[in-house]
């Protein structure tokens, strides 16, 4: 699992919901098992019972404030460490955190993913490659609706009147701007083969002390 030595090299792989982030992130770690620990923003969202949603008749789950980044950035730090962490383990049909958590123990690399993991200051200055997963707004919207309908409970419509109110405003406000400090761009998301393909090259050579510069992978599929 790696031990205390160099800092673990950060990678923040940010874009749209349901734009293949996950995917990317899932591919990272699968190459080089025991080497990636992938660390989801998505966990740490608050409870609904959080003191900042006080007074909130709808809560907006897609603003930046629904998640703890402290809380987030804490754990980041301690990875970092070399310190192992709890993570928490989040039940979205009850927008709470369950009492149960997960061990983390640190890796030589720590992918952070989330919709918004390139918005906040505090992640952005400890990631050494921020990734932006990009994909066309109608595949982002049919992958987050067959999600949250099969894995979270939800309705159809539920998800659909979210979408408009909240989703798409919040994408189109916080995520999509964030593009700008992506050192990569990977169009079509996680469609893109080739793109993954020389990330997971780029991880690899992160672990075997080789570093790839993040401008190959731009070569080889992804825009920078």
């Amino acid at each position: 699992m790696g031990g205390p030595g160099p800092r673990p090299y950060v990678i923040g792989v940010a874009g749209g919901t349901g734009s293949g982030k996950s995917t990317i992130a899932a591919a990272m770690a699968d190459a080089a098992l025991g080497h990636v620990l992938v660390l989801p923003q998505d966990v740490y969202y608050r409870r609904a019972s959080d003191p900042y949603f006080d007074g909130v008749s709808a809560i907006n789950w897609d603003e930046p404030g629904a998640f703890d980044t402290p809380y987030l950035v804490e754990h980041l730090d301690r990875l970092i460490a070399w310190q192992a962490v709890d993570r928490p383990l989040y039940d979205f049909e009850a927008s709470d955190r369950l009492p149960e958590t997960l061990r983390l123990e640190p890796a030589p690399v720590v992918v952070v993913e989330g919709i918004l993991v390139l918005h906040e200051p505090e992640l952005r200055r400890r990631l050494d490659l921020k990734v932006y997963v990009d994909a066309p707004p109608d595949e982002r919207f049919i992958r987050r609706l067959e999600r949250d309908v099969s894995e979270r409970g939800r309705s159809a419509k539920s998800v659909i009147d979210q979408y408009r109110s909240t989703v798409k405003p919040m994408h189109d406000l916080y995520v999509q701007p964030t593009k700008q400090y992506a050192d990569v761009i990977v169009p079509e998301g996680g469609r893109n083969v080739a793109a993954i393909g020389v990330l997971v090259d780029h991880v690899r050579a992160r672990i075997g002390g080789a570093a790839s510069e993040p401008a190959a992978v731009a070569r080889a599929g992804a825009r920078p």
